[in-house]
This record gives structure tokens, sequence and C-alpha cells, in this order.
């Protein structure tokens, strides 16, 4: 089945258990990056200013939200990771102990540097 709006992509691709963790990654997003569309692209979960920002990847153990330039960001919690020159991306597994203070810091990042 080929995904292609948000609801599909949450019913079919995000597992029960991972349902919370992307309800908070999109209000986060809502919340700090106001301009960005969200959007399909490729299957997943995209969020899109002049560029991509950032998406989600739901596996089976977590969910993995990926930042477009991430490898540009100043990454003071220390919990980017990824060996790609461009994309980092921070792995969650549990909302409630989501990173939120780190998650907002790198949003922001990723709307100050797709300004450029």
């Amino acid at each position: 089945m080929k995904i292609t709006t948000i609801d599909e992509f949450l019913k079919y691709k995000v597992l029960p258990e991972h349902q919370p963790i992307v309800a908070l990654l999109r209000k986060m997003m809502h919340e700090h990056a106001p301009e960005a569309k969200e959007q399909i692209s490729y299957g997943i979960l995209m969020w899109k200013q002049k560029r991509g920002l950032a998406v989600i990847s739901p596996t089976k153990k977590d969910i993995t939200f990926a930042f477009s330039r991430g490898a540009k960001f100043d990454d003071k919690f220390g919990l980017l990771q990824g060996v790609g020159k461009v994309s980092k991306h921070v792995k969650i597994k549990d909302a409630k102990h989501a990173p939120q203070t780190a998650l907002k810091y790198y949003i922001k990042q990723a709307v100050q540097l797709d300004a450029r």
C-alpha cells in the first residue's frame, strides 16, 4: 500500500505503542516550527519550509526523528546520531522520557538553518 496521507501513515506505519511519541513530535513541530508544512514524502511524515526540516521514521523498536541538516547543528546535548555528512537523528523509545528540551533546541536550529 502506498502511503499518501498523514492519517494513513499514522494508521499503517506507526505501532500503537509509538503513537504517543509521534503525537508529541507533531505537537513540538507545530509549536516550534509553525511555518513548516507537514506532509507525506516517500511514505514518511516530513516537515518542510524552504527545504526539508525533519522526518519521522517508525521502526519496530522506536521512532527515529531525523533532521535533514542535523550535521550542522550544535549538539550540546550529545543526542544526535548518524554517520552521514548531512542528516542526523534522535531515536525515541518512549514519549514520557523523550528529551523535550533537546528536541526543541534541535527543531529551532533546523528552522534557523532553513531561513539562511
